[in-house]
């Protein structure tokens, strides 16, 4: 499965803090739960990542 591949899967996703100073990503979904932890400064980095490719997106829906 790659990025552009479309699949009907619904799935959750909450992003906060834990109580260890990391920010956890948990994803659930269809019988499985992904807990993700990043230090700070990854999440920053994940945090840009997600507005680049918000922006990238807005320019191929505005072709």
């Amino acid at each position: 499965m790659g990025i552009n591949d479309e699949k009907d899967i619904e799935a959750n996703i909450q992003i906060g803090p834990t109580d260890l100073g990391m920010v956890r990503i948990f994803v659930e979904g269809a019988g499985i739960e992904i807990p993700m932890d990043f230090d700070p400064s990854e999440a920053d980095e994940i945090a840009e990542e997600l507005k680049a490719a918000a922006l990238a997106a807005r320019a191929v829906k505005g072709r």
